[in-house]
């Protein structure tokens, strides 16, 4: 079946063959809608109406092919928990072409567990309901934070079964980025000697996020910064991504492929959820580590265009992704500098920052909850070493005098820089929980406040608790 509702350009596929598989779209038994998301939809120039139509569905559920799309799986290879692999691919995924917004930006709309792909290995490109609800909630929780990710514009339940550890209610979603083009991509055609097929995805590459700039070595620099800054953002509010390779490392500074992703609750610098990270190489404080070496893994296939001489494209990508650690740390004490309402530079604010930090977890405090407090002026309650938090708070008030903004204007800067309500991991289990019985109320009532993360509103004081000891998640799963 044929449906009209997009105008598509389909740039990718204008791309070589090598550079993904043509796939064709695999119908399922029931599709309904579960959400969709009408801001985004308009935002993109799409009509909600259409979309909510039972054409609309279909093709929200890789049931039907747009008119005018051309369905692919991208190809890419990665680094998954350090181990090579030389071919990932998207296994279920179908990119079914790419649009334009009202303001000619470009996106791509594509499909997540519409079935298999050449990519598949054995799996059946299908995704579970439960996956599928979460990474609607934190892609769209993140967006609200300000924080750049990919989007989800809508979720539909399959009406078949998938096999798991247990029969599970199957779903799709519907994902939309600027691109999809992560470190991976490139390293798909660097380990095949690909010189060719480099050069263009550079091109593509700027094009799509970084007009303006013009050579590999430009490119490899935008990135660097682009993560630097993504992962301070990512620091600022608790958030541990969860399974950082290189395939999930996205070219153009966004947040993607939200899996066993949390926010911390208790602040605990080395905490780690997922299940399939066990020796905790993506906790919360390695994550600035980690992305470096993803960076490094870029710059090592962009060498062959970096430069002629080989000795000299090594020296000059080594140089650019060593420029992280000053490019995130300037990033880190601005946010969180932002944080404790502070807006000028001083030589001591690093450990005015670390001072409260180690506080936090010396008591396990709550990470959103005392920085929502700082801004209300009721943060002594967050700790149990009232003396201890007494004595940061009279260096804090100190460092405060130094500003020359008013007292109000830095209270106003700190609650636009510190959420009231997150994605708490527990609030998403339990909608996810329940939408498996049928009763999706939880999840939107959680997306409704996640929309408005900054804003303190008593119908939503109880998702702002952290979690009992019996609420309390420790452990959060890949969705394959």
């Amino acid at each position: 079946m044929i449906v009209s509702m997009f105008s598509f350009e389909n740039t990718y596929a204008r791309l070589p063959d090598r550079m993904f598989a043509r796939i064709a779209t695999h119908p399922v038994q029931d599709p309904q809608l579960v959400v969709l998301n009408e801001t985004l939809a308009r935002d993109l120039g799409l009509e909600p109406e259409r979309l909510r139509s039972p054409d609309g569905v279909a093709v929200l559920s890789g049931s039907a092919v747009p008119a005018g799309a051309e369905p692919l799986a991208q190809a890419y290879a990665g680094h998954q928990f350090g181990g090579w692999v030389p071919q990932l691919g998207d296994g279920r995924a179908m990119l079914l072409g790419e649009i334009r917004d009202p303001e000619g930006g470009y996106w791509e709309i594509q499909l997540k567990g519409s079935g298999p792909t050449p990519f598949s290995r054995q799996g059946d490109g299908r995704a579970a309901l439960g996956p599928v609800l979460r990474e609607y909630i934190l892609s769209e929780a993140m967006h609200a934070l300000g924080i750049p990710t990919t989007r989800a514009l809508a979720a539909v339940t399959t009406g078949q079964k998938v096999l798991r550890e247990t029969a599970l209610p199957g779903a799709v979603l519907t994902r939309v980025a600027p691109s999809h083009l992560r470190v991976g991509t490139f390293q798909f055609f660097a380990a095949r000697g690909d010189t060719e097929a480099l050069g263009l995805l550079v091109d593509y590459t700027i094009a799509r996020h970084y007009p303006g700039i013009d050579t590999a070595f430009a490119l490899l620099q935008a990135v660097v910064a682009a993560q630097a800054k993504l992962i301070a953002q990512w620091m600022a509010v608790g958030f541990i991504h969860g399974v950082m390779n290189t395939d999930n490392t996205h070219l153009g500074g966004l947040t993607i492929d939200y899996g066993p992703c949390a926010f911390l609750d208790q602040y605990i610098p080395g905490k780690v959820y997922s299940s399939i990270d066990r020796m905790g190489r993506y906790a919360y404080d390695r994550q600035p580590q980690v992305i470096v070496w993803n960076l490094a893994q870029f710059a090592t296939c962009l060498i062959p265009l970096i430069d002629d001489d080989s000795d000299k494209a090594v020296a000059k990508a080594t140089g650019a992704v060593h420029e992280f650690a000053a490019l995130f740390s300037r990033e880190w004490l601005r946010v969180f500098r932002t944080k404790l309402g502070l807006q000028k530079a001083e030589d001591d604010d690093p450990a005015l920052i670390a001072g409260l930090l180690a506080l936090m977890e010396n008591e396990g405090a709550d990470f959103t909850n005392v920085f929502q407090a700082l801004a209300r002026g009721n943060a002594r309650d967050q700790f149990l070493d009232r003396p201890a938090y007494d004595r940061w708070h009279a260096d804090w008030q100190n460092r405060q005098g130094l500003e020359t903004t008013s007292p109000s204007s830095r209270r106003k800067l700190m609650q636009a820089a510190s959420p009231v309500v997150i994605a708490r991991n527990h609030r998403v289990e339990q909608a996810i929980a329940a939408a498996y019985t049928g009763d999706f109320a939880p999840f939107h009532r959680l997306n409704k406040a996640l929309a408005q993360p900054f804003d303190n509103k008593p119908e939503f004081a109880d998702l702002t608790h952290p979690p009992t000891d019996e609420e309390e998640v420790h452990r959060t799963f890949c969705g394959t």
